[in-house]
């Protein structure tokens, strides 16, 4: 299995090699939560034999980045530097609950594998993923639900802080209504490895309390995204 840095090691020769032609994609995800956003959206076509995210394996730096701050700094570097294609930053703000975003892109001979992320807010380390979805070659209109995942580099304190990667604590953007003086759900992270999210416990005070997280609104259960891929 390989992660995202690795795509570093795929060559003009490989790409060319596979057998995939180009492909004319549109891709639209739309927030199905009631009370998650989703920071701007990662949409990668790609080889197969590399990947954004592994699921029981650790997550790469930029992966980290993408799930614990919402930047797509790292991911955009790598991925233009071995000719993924992508839809980077498809909207200018948050996606909100039942919200809808949409891209189009021409994929790239050999780049036949669809892979999204994009940080769940609010969460720790959270983030939407879908990991080397074959792209179909038919033309038609295909639907894909998307889990929430955690990228196992953060305690799920559910506590407001900076948002940085390393750095304890969950961004709190103005959109969100958070708490604050939490005690902290958790202080260590229990699964270091990329995992299916247990999603977030919170609780009803805005002023104390566990969590800075508000329980009837930021819970969540799968599937938290809705994915229509239409290749023309």
């Amino acid at each position: 299995m390989k992660k995202l840095q690795q795509f570093c090691a795929a060559t003009a020769l490989a790409v060319t090699a596979l057998p995939t032609l180009a492909a004319d994609v549109t891709v639209e995800i739309q927030n199905i939560t009631q009370g998650l956003h989703f920071t701007p959206i990662a949409a990668v076509a790609h080889t197969p034999d590399t990947s954004l995210f592994e699921v029981g394996e650790m997550a790469s730096a930029e992966i980290q980045e993408m799930a614990e701050g919402g930047s797509l700094a790292g991911i955009t570097t790598v991925a233009t530097s071995i000719g993924a294609d992508m839809l980077a930053e498809p909207t200018a703000g948050p996606l909100a609950p039942t919200e809808k975003v949409a891209g189009t892109f021409m994929t790239t001979d050999g780049n036949s594998v669809l892979s999204i992320v994009a940080m769940i807010l609010p969460s720790n380390d959270g983030f939407i993923g879908l990991d080397n979805w074959e792209i179909p070659t038919e033309v038609g209109t295909y639907t894909i639900y998307l889990n929430a995942y955690d990228a196992g580099t953060e305690a799920n304190d559910e506590l407001v802080g900076s948002g940085m990667p390393g750095m304890p604590g969950m961004p709190a953007p103005p959109f969100l209504t958070l708490g604050t003086g939490g005690s902290g759900v958790a202080t260590t992270e229990a699964n270091a490895t990329v995992h299916i999210h247990p999603g977030n416990i919170g609780d009803d005070s805005l002023t104390d309390g566990a969590s800075d997280v508000t329980n009837s609104i930021h819970r969540w259960l799968n599937p938290v995204a809705k994915v229509t891929v239409t290749v023309n």
